[in-house]
């Protein structure tokens, strides 16, 4: 079964349920955005993006 999800929602419903349960200070979840938001303009970006689909295809069970 396959379900398609935007990225975004996904991302959403885990921050929501991430901060209400473990409670986060806001600075570090400030630094966190802002940090992966910055890192994804350096030169780790390709490294990173190929992790992530790699992750994906594992998950997945997808052998492209």
């Amino acid at each position: 079964m396959t379900i398609h999800l935007p990225l975004v929602l996904l991302l959403v419903i885990v921050g929501y349920f991430g901060i209400k349960l473990f409670r986060p200070p806001t600075w570090l979840v400030i630094v966190l955005l802002l940090g992966g938001f910055l890192l994804a303009d350096t030169f780790l970006a390709p490294a990173i993006e190929d992790g992530t689909r790699t992750g994906t295809q594992i998950v997945n069970d997808t052998n492209d």
